[in-house]
């Protein structure tokens, strides 16, 4: 009679082990999509702030006391510099998405304004402007806009149908 070594793993083994990795899988995976979730709506807040500081920086260096009217003309570099207002991400388009959120800026052109050191032409530059944040997954109900007051306001819906180029939302709170 010849006893056999029992090496490596039985079958249960490795069933047991999968049946392991899918229990902790479907534990974690909501919470690893929450803390995505929430990374994006902190980009989104800190894109909002970037949008808000480039306005004022722009109104104050180059616009003459007038905003840019879309977030091209933020990312555009004035006379002598090699800088835009606002980083290469979010100025390749006038909607930018990232980190999962479409960002928008707006700015009603004003017939008086004068032309800015970037390259604006008269009357092409705005009085005020609103900028909002949409996510892109319906699963995520967290808005975000701003504008030249600078608060920054939080809904369940969109706020880009509602939100003034100055002054608050019909709906929303702001974020503290």
């Amino acid at each position: 009679m010849t006893i056999r070594k029992a090496d490596g793993f039985a079958l249960i083994d490795i069933l047991f082990v999968i049946a392991l990795i899918g229990v902790l899988s479907t534990i974690a995976l909501p919470r690893m999509l929450l803390a995505r979730q929430s990374a994006g709506a902190a980009s989104a807040i800190g894109s909002m702030r970037v949008i808000h500081s480039a306005q004022l920086t722009f109104a104050l260096t180059c616009g003459a006391g007038f905003y840019a009217p879309n977030l091209t003309t933020l990312g555009r570099a004035p006379a002598g510099s090699r800088e835009g207002f606002i980083s290469a991400n979010l100025a390749t388009g006038n909607t930018v998405t990232k980190s999962g959120y479409i960002i928008e800026m707006q700015g009603q052109a004003f017939p008086g304004a004068p032309s800015s050191c970037n390259g604006l032409a008269v009357g092409e530059a705005a009085q005020g402007w609103m900028a909002y944040a949409d996510p892109t997954s319906p699963d995520n109900t967290r808005y975000f806009a701003t504008n030249v007051n600078g608060s920054i306001w939080e809904h369940t819906g969109t706020l880009s149908a509602t939100m003034p180029e100055v002054g608050e939302p019909q709906a929303g709170h702001v974020l503290k």
